[in-house]
């Protein structure tokens, strides 16, 4: 199982830190391909006034270190294709926010690297029209045919995180897990797909009690991966709090997902 987690945003080295040190388990584990996530910069808040993140250059620095000093493979956004060659001297896996999956440039600079790419599937598409962001990928990288052992072979994935129909609401089809795993491994954002953009006085709210019960689902619909922030204390977290999971939390329902998957 792909796990990618970690918290929404760098808030700073210190938080980054105690949640990283609380992850460990997750990549001694064998049976877990483990990343660590943490965006630089959330590029896509609602308002001017949230908090975005400490910057490519500081964020960068800290998730340097976390790779360092934890033996972590890192997982992060980027939002332009000018940021793509910086931040994948760092990474290992390259993520498409879902707003901009559709953003030619930025999917072909990412292809142009040696790193995995994870596209999200935009809010506003359907399972089957993400067939195309994977062809520009796969195409930078001399492939011409999008099927899933190709795009597996060549590092290109997809995360389903829901849709909104601008309605301030997320709606998980999961009818889509299995129409983008033809042509694509596909990993399932549990806590994004709680969100409730602009739910609360032009902030994003969520449910993060709903979690488990998306994420038993995809992983009994069968998936390759599940993408979920974590956080110490999401009542204090600086971006996405409503959706994440705390850290206490996080094995029990991972543990949970592993046995349904078992009984496939």
């Amino acid at each position: 199982m792909v796990l990618l987690t970690g918290p929404c945003v760098i808030e700073s080295e210190e938080n980054i830190f105690k949640i990283a040190k609380s992850l460990e388990k997750y990549h001694a584990d064998e049976s877990i391909d483990f990343y660590f996530k943490a965006s630089f910069d959330k590029a896509n808040r609602t308002s001017l006034e949230s908090f975005r993140g400490l910057g490519m250059q500081e964020g960068l620095r800290i998730l340097q270190k976390v790779k360092d000093d934890f033996g972590y493979k890192i997982v992060t956004d980027v939002h332009e294709s000018v940021q793509v060659p910086t931040v994948a001297e760092v990474v290992d896996m390259l993520q498409i926010p879902a707003f901009l999956c559709r953003q030619t440039d930025l999917l072909v600079a990412c292809g142009q690297t040696d790193k995995i790419v994870n596209i999200k599937k935009g809010q506003f598409l359907s399972g089957d029209a993400m067939l195309y962001p994977v062809l520009k990928v796969l195409q930078t990288r001399g492939c011409n045919e999008a099927t899933y052992e190709n795009s597996k072979k060549h590092g290109v994935y997809l995360c389903e995180r829901g849709n909104s129909f601008g309605y301030g609401n997320m709606v998980v089809d999961m009818r889509n897990l299995v129409i983008m795993r033809n042509f694509a491994p596909v990993i399932f954002d549990a806590t994004h797909s709680v969100q409730m953009p602009t739910a609360v006085g032009g902030k994003t709210g969520g449910d993060s009690s709903m979690v488990p019960y998306l994420a038993s689902g995809a992983a009994a619909v069968g998936v390759d991966g599940f993408f979920m922030e974590t956080h110490f204390d999401p009542s204090v977290a600086l971006s996405d709090g409503p959706n994440m999971i705390k850290l206490d939390e996080l094995e029990n329902l991972i543990e949970k997902i592993k046995k349904i998957q078992e009984i496939k």
